[in-house]
């Protein structure tokens, strides 16, 4: 039976049976027991279904995996440590060194530093484009060797709301999956599978998390590329894999295949899992997230309406705002509401900015985003400070940009710790 995303995110991914727990277990352990040694080859040989070691699978894991899957509409996903590890695990299923990605430049600092740093450093070449750019603009930074497109649904920080639909084509007619970091909608708001996206990522530790509490990250798979239509393309799917007796993925598995090699291959051989009560953790979280997104999204329109018609802001970038460029791409794409970050800058530049944000009571200065506690940062000084004045520029991030994540207390208390400290 089709169930709504309220009804999902308390009840979905944990079916208990007769004199089961109630609530999902945590099963903080990291083997699992059987009674022959047949039974645990069978397992290793991907023959039989099973837990025999919490780095490939967990049973908290996955019941937490499979509600993420059934938000997002997938038919798979496999949970990993952090969302850093959930982007790097989407991208290096499908490529190896001499490939090729297509990123949109707008994406989180961490995110570019992986593509534009560590992840070139394995052989793998990342171009960058402007996803406000014509499509016939965009197109020519395909290559022969491009296996991905990759962007985020709205962009970190710099709130670019993407018109998913042009980038599915964009990608589609490339022979390669568009991949999307869904981390700020969520799929409370934006179920990107539905517009032409074929794998989505999270960083959990934001709002499927909502409490500040556990990192993690999760890829979901949403069975609809055709891995075997591109078959010389993607031979890591679609040819013998050695490393467990010749197993071809889309042959054995189908729909599943790209989640169970992310499980299977990479994350035996890397590790970068969630501890079983760290997924716990999130599950909680998960249960109130249809509750928290409608939350998050009201008091940020009050709060950058407030910005908005103040004389010391200079500008205010919140997709919610009909003055925004960005705010019918957010009606179309997102019309329940988009997210609770807003970025803003004030007239008297970025050290205005910081000393603005050094004067906040309520709102806290963190490297962390999108949870219930209203925070915030000057991504310039912090998580981007990595980035050189180009690759900031690239990334959408200007040096006065404030990131505001405002959470679920009174938004009339929020607009009055920011008046006092712009005072």
């Amino acid at each position: 039976m089709k169930q709504n995303l309220d009804t999902i995110c308390i009840q979905g991914g944990w079916k208990p049976k007769k004199g089961e727990s109630r609530v999902l277990p945590v099963y903080q352990s990291t083997t699992f027991k059987y009674d022959n040694s047949e039974q645990m080859a069978r397992l290793f040989d991907l023959e039989d279904e099973g837990y025999f070691y919490t780095r490939l699978q967990n049973p908290t894991n996955d019941a937490v995996a499979a509600k993420i899957a059934e938000l997002e509409g997938g038919v798979a996903a496999m949970l990993t440590s952090s969302g850093q590890a959930a982007n790097f695990y989407a991208i290096f299923n499908i490529c190896q060194a001499g490939d090729h990605v297509v990123s949109s430049a707008p994406v989180y600092g961490g995110t570019f530093n992986l593509f534009a740093v560590t992840m070139k450093k394995l052989g793998i070449d990342f171009t960058f484009i402007d996803p406000d750019a014509p499509e016939e603009e965009i197109a020519k930074a395909f290559q022969p060797n491009t296996k991905a497109l990759f962007a985020e649904t709205i962009s970190n920080p710099s709130l670019v709301v993407l018109d998913i639909e042009k980038f599915a084509r964009l990608a589609h007619s490339h022979g390669v999956p568009l991949i999307m970091d869904n981390t700020f909608a969520t799929p409370i708001n934006c179920r990107p599978f539905e517009w032409g996206a074929d794998i989505v990522t999270h960083s959990t530790t934001k709002y499927m998390d909502g409490h500040a509490m556990a990192v993690g990250g999760c890829v979901v798979d949403s069975g609809n590329f055709d891995w075997e239509k591109y078959h010389d393309k993607f031979t890591c799917l679609t040819e013998p894999d050695d490393s467990y007796h010749g197993i071809i993925y889309t042959q054995k598995f189908g729909k599943g295949a790209y989640i169970t090699k992310a499980t299977a291959q990479l994350m035996r051989d890397l590790g970068s899992i969630p501890s079983p009560t760290n997924s716990f953790l999130l599950n909680i979280g998960l249960e109130t997230l249809h509750l928290r997104m409608p939350r998050h999204c009201e008091n940020a329109r009050k709060v950058a309406e407030y910005l908005e018609n103040h004389e010391k802001v200079a500008w205010v970038n919140y997709a919610g705002l009909k003055s925004s460029r960005y705010y019918e791409l957010a009606q179309k794409y997102m019309p329940k509401g988009t997210c609770g970050v807003i970025a803003f800058g004030l007239k008297g530049g970025r050290e205005e900015s910081i000393e603005f944000m050094d004067k906040l009571k309520l709102a806290a200065i963190v490297t962390h985003v999108a949870d219930s506690r209203t925070c915030v940062l000057h991504p310039a000084s912090h998580t981007h400070r990595q980035l050189t004045d180009e690759q900031l520029r690239e990334a959408g991030v200007q040096p006065d940009l404030i990131r505001f994540s405002v959470g679920t207390e009174s938004a009339e208390d929020i607009i009055a710790d920011i008046e006092q400290a712009l005072n």
